[in-house]
């Protein structure tokens, strides 16, 4: 079993559409894949049609089990663990838990048993309390940046944390790749991003660029992956290029 956390400080750069995307596409090539949402914006558990009133903070809070919050989605060997706005207080109300960074990692080795082949986790764009307790119960880290001018600004300080949390907690968490998302191959921009990103990253970046696409932006009002909703879009297709690539150095 794999866990990967999605995430970036930044909002709006395809984190949830990543950790969807990427899961259906895994689940399309047989792969057992749960999506955990830990944002409490919950827009992967709304994403894939599964808003309940029990939720991740419940299990984080020790009122309920993982795997008593494991949803099914329409698509066969796609499975979600929801998120609610309650999450918010899970912070304040965990303060004075000891080794609490670690309560998600406990769940997951303890509770998950590798019944999955993948768990992706979808972080919220912070990188407070509960982002760090998806990078601890992390194997490694997915990071979503988008094709901006500003793609770059606090990409360092997110590669500062995850070495972070590498000296302090998890010494084996390691980086998945940086993937740049919302590619436009018309516009110059994009282009002068990518290469930046390449010369300052070689070995890290992706070679599958997410691009542009209506497809991906329409699916989730529908509580669809982009997979189920259009497999053909331009948006589908790269998301299972990016799975061959995470299946090829898994």
């Amino acid at each position: 079993m794999k866990v990967i956390a999605v995430t970036n400080q930044k909002g709006g750069v395809g984190k949830t559409t990543t950790a969807i995307n990427l899961g259906a596409s895994l689940a399309v090539f047989g792969k057992k894949v749960l999506i955990i949402d830990i944002d409490p914006q919950a827009n992967a558990t709304s994403g894939l049609g599964a808003e309940k009133d029990i939720c991740i903070y419940h299990a984080l809070i020790g009122k309920r089990t993982l795997n008593s919050l494991i949803l099914p989605t329409e698509m066969e060997n796609l499975f979600i663990v929801p998120s609610n706005m309650s999450l918010i207080g899970a912070e304040v109300e965990l303060k004075d838990v000891k080794d609490k960074e670690r309560i998600l990692r406990r769940l997951i080795k303890t509770q998950l048993n590798g019944k999955f082949d993948y768990v992706l986790i979808d972080c919220p764009p912070s990188l407070g309390f509960l982002t760090i307790n998806a990078l601890v119960a992390s194997d490694s880290v997915l990071v979503p940046v988008q094709c901006e001018y500003f793609a770059m600004e606090g990409l360092a300080q997110l590669l500062h944390t995850i070495n972070l949390i590498k000296r302090t907690f998890n010494p084996s968490l390691k980086l998945e790749g940086i993937l740049l998302t919302m590619h436009d191959k018309r516009n110059n921009l994009s282009k002068q991003v990518e290469m930046e990103l390449k010369r300052h990253f070689p070995k890290q970046i992706f070679k599958t660029l997410i691009p542009r696409n209506v497809r991906l932006s329409e699916a989730p009002s529908f509580g669809k992956s982009a997979i189920t909703y259009d497999i053909k879009c331009p948006g589908s297709q790269s998301y299972l290029s990016l799975a061959k690539e995470v299946l090829k150095y898994a």
